[in-house]
């Protein structure tokens, strides 16, 4: 009985063997943590704007796009390789970006542009996450951030051109 255990032990350790010692731990656990907190500063953005793609949503994209090219790189993938993964990658998160835009009755009336646009980044930022390019992540983060910041002040900046514009017409009647 103890020669059965011993061997499903063995299979265990074996199946975790792609992390082999500290530095691929570390390595993987730094970068995966990054990936879902980077995702989820975007992601309490737009929940916080209501928004319905919010910080889970964000989060596992950050992730997901992570693993995508940590896994492939853990795996000794060339760089060829793991282009045509980074472009399957952003293929795939096209099609979940096309499901967030719908159009209304009128022709001028589009929403989840920006809910798509920032999911796609939020996936740009996962891919420089899991290729190690933390810098480059939150710096990218945290613009993205500043100009989902920005709509607010540009649209109160926008509306008062409007009105503005509608003082200096002259009457029709």
């Amino acid at each position: 009985m103890a020669g059965i255990w011993d061997r499903v032990v063995e299979t265990a350790l074996h199946e975790f063997s792609d992390v082999n010692d500290l530095e691929q731990v570390t390595r993987l656990v730094i970068r995966t943590l990054m990936a879902a907190l980077l995702g989820a500063i975007i992601g309490i953005e737009r929940e916080l704007r209501g928004k319905p793609a919010g910080i889970r949503t964000h989060m596992l994209v950050a992730l997901g796009s992570a693993l995508f090219v940590l896994v492939p790189m853990q795996a000794g993938m060339d760089d060829e390789g793991l282009s045509r993964v980074i472009q399957g990658l952003l293929a795939g998160i096209g099609f979940l970006c096309a499901g967030s835009i719908l159009k209304a009755n009128s022709s001028e009336e589009i929403y989840g542009l920006t809910t798509a646009a920032g999911l796609w980044m939020t996936a740009a930022i996962g891919v420089a996450v899991g290729l190690g390019r933390e810098a480059t992540a939150l710096i990218s983060t945290l613009l993205a951030l500043a100009i989902l910041e920005l709509e607010g002040p540009l649209q109160r900046m926008r509306r008062r051109h409007q009105v503005q514009g509608e003082r200096g017409k002259p009457d029709a009647g």
